[in-house]
């Protein structure tokens, strides 16, 4: 890894202030870095200070004659083995997609052949907005990657995601994507689904079940160390997004249904998440006790997501389901396999303390055949799983 060139283009915003650090940790792991600095983005970091971490000039100008008369911004664009926007602010990211080049940062951008990491940072209602989501997906078919923001309080003091990765999970994904080792689901996109559903009865109760979510967010995880651009519908959990993958939050299971479905095509869909079957008529106001009475509550079926994903015209080339059983757990998924129509289930024994604990036990259930692993920590049985599935798409 060392001796990698990196172009780091810092937008404006108060985020600014992590590329020094990110400048720093990237020398120290021993990569040359280039800094281009945006014209909002000198509002928040000097050049000096990027000049004397990178120890390299600071590139600020488009029509800076003595650069340009080398054509500058062809070189900058074509050196380095990756071009990375730290912080790509809403602005930044709009030009982007729409192939503009006004400035430097845009001109180096349309001008590169080299991979592009982009670290979006902006007000949680920015980054919500449709106009901002829409230029995403544009940069993720144009093949930027990028790395979904960190959630949490903001510098304007709202909550929710948009504040920008830390500089370590920064630098993990650009070694990442440059890693020497073979990186064999690079160009396959993969569907996660991960957590509970929440099920409303009223406005305050709902109808769930225990699921972490921590066995669906590390298979996530161990597929995009693996290459694949993983997209992680979830359920209500409490877990970090996992590195370079794009999660969509869903509560109930119609909702899931329905960012599955928005998220087709893919190459392989692995269904992890504990979907309630049941789903109930929510009151609009809270239930009260009658009498001693309970209240009476009509279930409905929900939808079969997985069964539905099986049948579908745009059915991915490799489906995996997940049993959750407490009793003849091998009989029990491969039942499952043969009603669902999926190609692999992935069993558990779950009458311990697996929902919600960090290690597995797991049995791969096949068309003709049953591979157990070992119990491990959830982590490794995602690995093991990535691994599985990243043979069976070769």
């Amino acid at each position: 890894m060392n001796g990698k060139r990196i172009t780091l283009i810092i937008g404006g915003g108060i985020a600014a202030y992590k590329s020094c650090e990110l400048v720093r940790l990237l020398r120290k792991a021993g990569h040359q870095v280039r800094c281009v600095l945006t014209k909002s983005g000198a509002q928040f970091v000097t050049p000096l200070s990027l000049a004397a971490l990178s120890e390299d000039k600071v590139y600020t100008e488009l029509f800076d004659l003595k650069d340009e008369v080398e054509m500058g911004h062809i070189q900058l664009s074509r050196q380095a083995d990756l071009l990375v926007v730290a912080p790509a602010t809403a602005d930044l990211m709009a030009r982007m997609a729409a192939g503009m080049a006004d400035d430097l940062a845009t001109t180096l951008l349309l001008a590169t052949d080299k991979p592009v990491l982009i670290a979006p940072a902006m007000n949680v209602r920015m980054w919500a907005h449709p106009a901002t989501q829409r230029n995403v997906a544009t940069l993720k078919r144009d093949g930027v990657h990028v790395l979904e923001p960190d959630e949490g309080p903001m510098a304007c003091g709202e909550f929710g995601p948009g504040r920008l990765p830390e500089p370590n999970d920064i630098l993990a994904a650009i070694e990442a994507l440059l890693a020497d080792t073979p990186k064999p689901l690079m160009g396959k996109h993969v569907l996660v689904t991960a957590g509970p559903t929440h099920e409303p009865i009223d406005p305050v109760r709902y109808v769930a079940n225990r699921s972490s979510g921590k066995q669906g967010y590390a298979i996530a995880a161990a597929l995009a160390e693996l290459g694949a651009q993983v997209t992680l519908v979830s359920g209500p959990v409490v877990l970090p997004t996992p590195s370079g993958v794009t999660r969509i939050n869903v509560e109930t299971a119609v909702e899931m249904q329905a960012a599955v479905n928005a998220a087709l095509p893919v190459d392989a869909a692995i269904m992890v998440a504990a979907v309630a079957d049941w789903r109930f008529p929510a009151a609009d106001q809270k239930i009260k006790k009658q009498d001693g009475e309970p209240p009476l509550l009509q279930p409905s079926e929900n939808p079969d997501i997985l069964a539905g994903l099986c049948q579908s015209p745009q059915r991915p080339r490799l489906v995996i389901g997940f049993a959750a059983e407490t009793e003849k757990v091998i009989d029990h998924a491969t039942a499952k396999r043969a009603r669902k129509g999926c190609d692999w289930i992935v069993a558990n024994d779950v009458s311990g303390d697996v929902m919600g604990g960090d290690r597995n036990t797991v049995h791969i259930v096949t068309a003709s055949d049953v591979e157990s692993l070992d119990e491990a920590d959830k982590g490794d049985v995602a690995r093991l799983i990535a691994q599985r599935i990243a043979d069976a798409l070769a």
